[in-house]
């Protein structure tokens, strides 16, 4: 199946390049993690995506959407562009829920944040570097090849999470 060029998996998610250009292959690869999150919320409810994996986890499909908005944020933004600007939500991690934040929401927010760090990242070279903010490495250079591997890690290993929840919510496996 193709769209605009691109080839899609029958649930509409990009396929990812397997060869090619260094950066053209890491941004699908981004692309289709970012995907694979918003599948993993598609068809749900608000409250189903408040429901917490397991005992005594409070990990919940909302939460990790509003996570990866912090994520982008904290990685293109004030790592990669030296941005000072403030968490996306009530505190940094972004797993703390509002009563009255739904998911379309938290989904417009984190595409906003999505837009913003492609805005940033465009037509820069992978070696540009940055600096980590806080925490142990504060102030350790990164590149912007580093800023896009991160961030494949960190939504694959979180897509993971969003497959237990989901198969938790409703029995939807997979993907």
């Amino acid at each position: 199946m193709t769209t605009d060029g691109l080839q899609t998996l029958p649930d509409g998610r990009p396929v990812p390049l397997m060869t090619g250009d260094e950066r053209p292959v890491l941004e699908s690869w981004l692309d289709f993690h970012r995907a694979t999150l918003e599948l993993k919320c598609r068809g749900l409810t608000d409250a189903q995506v408040r429901l917490t994996s397991a005992e005594p986890s409070g990990l919940t499909l909302l939460g990790l959407v509003q996570h990866l908005a912090e994520v982008e944020r904290n990685w293109f933004q004030r790592v990669f562009a030296g941005l000072d600007v403030p968490p996306v939500f009530e505190e940094e991690t972004g797993y703390t829920l509002d009563p009255a934040r739904g998911l379309d929401e938290a989904l417009a927010v984190w595409r906003r944040e999505i837009a913003r760090g492609r805005e940033l990242a465009q037509g820069r070279p992978l070696e540009d570097t940055g600096r980590l903010v806080g925490g142990p490495l504060d102030g350790v250079e990164v590149s912007l090849r580093a800023v896009f591997i991160h961030l494949i890690e960190e939504y694959a290993r979180h897509n993971g999470h969003a497959d237990i929840l989901r198969e938790r919510i409703d029995g939807v496996t997979g993907a």
